[in-house]
């Protein structure tokens, strides 16, 4: 992939995370408990949901976020029960690159095995905050693979907030817009999404302890 192509791409989906950390209105709480709050609002990208995970973390940023980083040496799959395979696929720079991560089935095996090919840029804020921004991309070398339906993330990411006065906490807001593909019903996908991100939080908690 061209690299000025990507860069131009990380930067635009990093513009509309960062609006939706910024943008408060219209969100509707669809999961609360052990500290982490998931709700939700329609996406404008696609006919699907925006959700949008906060909780605290018990760890520090930069541990935090070397559980999460969709970077060579990711942790993901180690811990995500969501993820059962992650891969560079292309590294444009040590802030920028493609992905290409494979999901399980779930729920019930009502859903597949799905894998989602993505350009995803790193970005580190003046107050500490380091945050993933990643969006759908097609790769010549990463073309659909037997055994699993391709879906399509549209603008999703991570922020790790550090908390003031507290060093060893850290306030993970994620938000994910996914569109898993296939004819799925559509009550399967709007259960699906909120208890995966709770378990997301919940395992992540797991990882940055053990680990």
């Amino acid at each position: 992939m061209d690299g000025a192509l990507a860069a131009q791409m990380g930067e635009a989906v990093a513009e509309k995370v960062l609006r939706y950390r910024r943008d408060r209105s219209g969100w509707k709480i669809c999961q609360e408990g052990n500290g982490v709050s998931v709700s939700w609002r329609p996406s404008v990208e696609f006919p699907g949901n925006l959700y949008r995970g906060e909780g605290i973390v018990n760890g520090p940023p930069e541990k935090v976020w070397d559980c999460i980083k969709p970077l060579a040496g990711s942790l993901r799959e180690q811990w995500d029960e969501n993820v059962s395979h992650f891969e560079v696929i292309q590294s444009i720079t040590d802030t920028l690159c493609v992905t290409r991560t494979a999901t399980p089935s779930a729920a019930m095996k009502l859903i597949s095995p799905r894998d989602f090919v993505d350009v995803a840029l790193v970005k580190k804020y003046e107050d500490g905050t380091i945050s993933s921004n990643a969006t759908n991309v097609e790769h010549p070398s990463c073309p659909p693979k037997p055994g699993y339906v391709r879906g399509f993330n549209h603008p999703c990411g991570c922020f790790c907030e550090p908390v003031p006065g507290e060093p060893n906490k850290t306030n993970l807001v994620a938000f994910f817009q996914t569109d898993l593909s296939g004819y799925l019903p559509r009550s399967v996908v709007d259960s699906f999404f909120p208890r995966s991100m709770a378990g997301f939080y919940a395992n992540l908690q797991k990882a940055v302890t053990k680990l």
